[in-house]
């Protein structure tokens, strides 16, 4: 079992300004096979909390601690972070023109296990994870996400995340763009994920739709870059009903 501890976090970015703190002090832990959901109104820091775990050089980390099975992920260098278990699956997936989807993904692979996977077995693990998700073949020749749709660059996250196997899953506002159809594609997917109970996954989304498809096992309601409440599922429902106007007003 693997642990991921995040410990009286603080995050600032550089404004024009000075230094804008955007995380307070945030206190999450997830364990391998739990699901968590972070969720909360624009600006409230959920999606820094994706990118600050990740790596992003935009976010100064100023106080507080990050750390994998006790190893502390802030000293870690980007790709150290991947290859010692993280997978980001972004809000705004970027292109990579010239790189194909099937190159991209082997090239990952090898990166994170030191090795690469046999061509004849994954190749086929590629494809049948493809056929899961229901994308066209022809995507695995294409430069990595380039011209492609909202839907399917979300598939694209989801297709790297059930083959690179990483132990903790953040996935920042996946259902973000999404028609009905392909959330539930998608949905399915992390859902295939998480049966392993391998994977500790942290849920960042905005709206409540998401997790009718899947259930999340703890939710954190973030406001003014503090958790302002924590509680299981029924927690969202709460929420769906009753919106952020108390948090917020409990925040000012």
């Amino acid at each position: 079992m693997s642990t991921l501890e995040i410990h009286d976090l603080h995050v600032s970015v550089d404004t024009k300004e000075g230094a804008k703190e955007i995380l307070r002090g945030v206190d999450l832990t997830v364990a391998s096979g739990e699901t968590h959901a972070i969720m909360g109104p624009n600006g409230s820091g959920k999606s820094t909390l994706a990118y600050s775990i990740a790596g992003h050089p935009k976010y100064n980390v100023t106080r507080g601690t990050v750390t994998l099975d006790g190893v502390d992920v802030l000293a870690l260098s980007i790709d150290e972070r991947a290859r010692a278990g993280l997978f980001l699956a972004m809000q705004y997936p970027v292109e990579v023109p010239g790189v194909s989807v099937s190159n991209f993904l082997r090239t990952a692979k090898t990166a994170i296990d030191g090795t690469a996977p046999p061509l004849r077995h994954w190749v086929k693990d590629v494809r049948a994870a493809m056929d899961r998700l229901r994308m066209d073949p022809a995507f695995a020749e294409r430069s990595v996400n380039e011209g492609f749709s909202g839907g399917e660059k979300k598939r694209h996250e989801i297709l790297q995340l059930e083959l690179l196997g990483p132990k903790f899953a953040i996935l920042d506002e996946t259902d973000s763009g999404l028609d009905v159809d392909a959330l539930r594609i998608v949905s399915e997917g992390v859902n295939r994920v998480r049966a392993g109970g391998d994977v500790g996954v942290l849920l960042i989304t905005h709206y409540t739709r998401i997790l009718r498809y899947i259930t999340p096992d703890f939710v954190h309601v973030f406001v003014n870059g503090r958790v302002a409440e924590e509680g299981g599922p029924e927690l969202a429902d709460r929420l769906e009903n009753e919106g952020y106007d108390r948090f917020i007003a409990a925040a000012v």
